[in-house]
C-alpha cells in the first residue's frame, strides 16, 4: 500500500501532469492506494466534491490511528519546529501516519521533504 496526499489528489482529478499524477493512477489500478485519515477529512472538506469522487475515497482503505499516534505526531513536530522547519498540523498527522505504518507518500507538497530528513518519511515522485 502506498499513500496519497491532498495535493497529489487534488492535481490527478483536475488532470494535471506529473509524476505524482502517474503514480496515482498506477495505485488506483493497482488497488495499492491508500489514505492518511487526514487526507480523508481534507478531501471530504470540498463542498463542490462530485458524489463519484466521493465515493471512491471512501472505498478506500484509511490508514488505522494506533497508540500513542498524538503524542509520537507532537514529538516529530517538535523536532521539526526546533530545527526551524515549516511543520504545519495536518502535514504532521499526514507524516505520522505514514510513518506509523511503514508506507510511502505521493505528494507534491514539498514541506514533506522536512520530514523525510528528520524522520525517514518515504516520499514518491
Amino acid at each position: 500500500m502506498i499513500a496519497i496526499d491532498t495535493s497529489s489528489w487534488i492535481a490527478y482529478l483536475s488532470g494535471a501532469e506529473g509524476a505524482d499524477v502517474a503514480i496515482v493512477e498506477r495505485l488506483l489500478t493497482d488497488r495499492q492506494a491508500c489514505l492518511p485519515p487526514v487526507v480523508l477529512t481534507e478531501l471530504l472538506s470540498d463542498p463542490q466534491l462530485p458524489r463519484r469522487v466521493e465515493v471512491l475515497f471512501r472505498s478506500l482503505p484509511l490508514l488505522p490511528v494506533t497508540d500513542g499516534y498524538w503524542e509520537r505526531a507532537g514529538g516529530l513536530r517538535a523536532k521539526l519546529i526546533g530545527r526551524r522547519r515549516r511543520a504545519r498540523l495536518a502535514d504532521t498527522l499526514i507524516a505520522q501516519s505514514c510513518l506509523d505504518h511503514d508506507v510511502a507518500l505521493v505528494t507534491r507538497d514539498a514541506d514533506f521533504r522536512h520530514f523525510s530528513r528528520v524522520a525517514r518519511l518515504k516520499l514518491l515522485v
